[in-house]
């Protein structure tokens, strides 16, 4: 199974565009798949679930979405030059042992020109911390504004035909 995460719990957030696309994605290659997002995660996570104190909200999401998971797709934002706060706070308020042995495919977001991609290189250097195995075609989509159809839908053919390449790579890494 793979979960993708959209990587920001900012209401009405864009990126969450590109994760709707990714999961259609691999529901047309009929791959087993969850969507995670971090608006999921209860209110009080970072002073609770990270110092012990798991709720049940977190607690399923645990074991329905990360635990069974044996690859991830993390669509990230650019939140300053990096990837968003609520993502560290997640990653970090998860025992390690968890994370350790999955394989995740990055994928950035940025209104602006890099697509994230100084962001992606943060979250590489913790994924491989957490000891897990980042596939090397990483995707940064740049200017996402500009990619978004009348209806908010991605329209924008060669970003999706490289969504699409990335996708298949990853089900054979």
């Amino acid at each position: 199974m793979i979960t993708v995460i959209c990587g920001t719990h900012r209401p009405q957030n864009i990126t969450q565009k590109i994760v709707d696309q990714y999961c259609a994605l691999l529901k047309e290659y009929e791959v087993p798949s969850e969507l995670f997002q971090l608006a999921e995660l209860p209110a009080d996570f970072v002073v609770s679930d990270s110092f012990g104190k798991r709720s049940e909200a977190t607690e399923r999401i645990l074991q329905e979405k990360l635990i069974p998971a044996e690859k991830l797709i993390i669509v990230s934002p650019e939140y300053n030059g990096s990837y968003p706060g609520v993502l560290k706070a997640f990653l970090d308020g998860v025992p390690p042992k968890l994370w350790k042995g999955k394989k995740v495919a990055l994928v950035g977001v940025a209104a602006g020109r890099a697509g994230n991609l100084r962001g992606m290189d943060h979250l590489t250097h913790v994924l491989h911390y957490l000891r897990m195995e980042v596939f090397s075609y990483k995707i940064p989509i740049s200017k996402v504004d500009g990619l978004l159809n009348e209806n908010g839908v991605l329209d924008d053919q060669q970003t999706l035909a490289l969504m699409k390449d990335q996708v298949k790579e990853f089900l054979k890494f």
